[in-house]
């Protein structure tokens, strides 16, 4: 205690209030922060990390937080977008993918998966060309980037395939398996050919002469007929080969069309009536005359149509035989 009977301060010790030597003290009138910054980092390290205290950022100058050359890459992005986008609208793009693919397309070819085999197999009327042709593959593809459903799809829609299964073998080859339908006739209706299944069912128009084999037949629903033709064609037996169509008349019975001659046939009892046939030619060859047509739907005769020139011949026959004398020997 002093003379004024007032005690001396302490002296400030080195680290006070739990600080680090050379911390200042508190001014006078504040408590003292006891354990100084060290004990505020720690107590902050402890809290949740939403509440614990932002450092304050130092400011940098924009020019050193931005990439380098940043500038000299926005320039040559901007100028290579607008001369992507004069290709495309110049039709060079276009141009370049009938003739070459797509860019996808041409970079699985330079890495070898190129299409460069394509087996189709179960093929019997079709031809290869037309099954390409159909799928829309051609040398511009790549096996990893062709879409075997889109392939598939499209080969669904030919008339003459039945089913179709379409497999990728890598890294170069497709395999394409189909099942084609069975014509079984043409059918001739308003004066348009068409081949049919056995059923009827139209599997594709008449657009060569690769079934001009095939049983023909005419008329309205003469296709939903046709095993009935084709019954008639294997009785006809030695015949069968000179007969080229059968037309269904009235949806009722049907008439063989045999090297110019008409065969009308009977509703009920057609194989018979051409077994009747059969027989008369063989005995008589009574197709061989000058005849345009016989008639079969009566069952106890033979009705037949002579030609122009058969009809003028047998009346010039009649005539002289009208003029013969009575007992005149021929």
């Amino acid at each position: 205690m002093d003379g004024g009977g007032r005690f001396p301060e302490p002296p400030i010790a080195a680290g006070y209030a739990g600080g680090d030597a050379g911390t200042p003290a508190p001014p006078p009138g504040t408590a003292p922060a006891w354990g100084g910054p060290a004990r505020e980092s720690r107590l902050a390290r402890s809290l949740p990390r939403f509440l614990r205290p932002r450092r304050s950022s130092v400011a940098v100058p924009i020019e050193r937080r931005m990439p380098r050359h940043l500038g000299m890459g926005l320039a040559f992005g901007f100028f290579g977008l607008v001369a992507g986008a004069g290709f495309v609208s110049g039709g060079g793009y276009a141009e370049l993918a009938a003739r070459s693919g797509t860019p996808l397309d041409m970079a699985a070819r330079a890495l070898g998966f190129g299409l460069d085999k394509v087996t189709i197999s179960g093929l019997v009327q079709l031809r290869s060309a037309e099954i390409l042709q159909a799928a829309g593959i051609d040398q511009r593809n790549s096996l990893p980037f062709l879409s075997v459903v889109d392939v598939r799809d499209r080969l669904s829609t030919v008339p003459l395939i039945g089913a179709v299964s379409v497999r990728k073998i890598y890294p170069r080859e497709l395999l394409i398996t189909l099942t084609e339908r069975e014509p079984s006739a043409l059918w001739q209706r308003n004066g348009e050919i068409a081949v049919i299944a056995a059923d009827g069912t139209v599997i594709d128009q008449m657009r060569d002469g690769r079934f001009s084999d095939l049983p023909l037949v005419v008329g309205e629903e003469a296709n939903l007929r046709t095993k009935e033709y084709l019954a008639l064609l294997e009785a006809a037996g030695p015949l069968k080969d000179r007969i080229r169509a059968g037309t269904l008349v009235s949806g009722r019975r049907w008439t063989l069309k045999l090297d110019g001659i008409d065969v009308r046939l009977p509703e009920t009892g057609a194989r018979e009536a051409v077994a009747r046939l059969v027989k008369l030619e063989a005995e008589s060859s009574l197709l061989e005359k000058d005849i345009i047509a016989v008639d079969l739907r009566l069952p106890d005769r033979v009705v037949v149509r002579l030609t122009e020139e058969g009809a003028a011949a047998r009346l010039e026959a009649q005539k002289k035989q009208q003029k013969k004398p009575k007992g005149t020997e021929t």
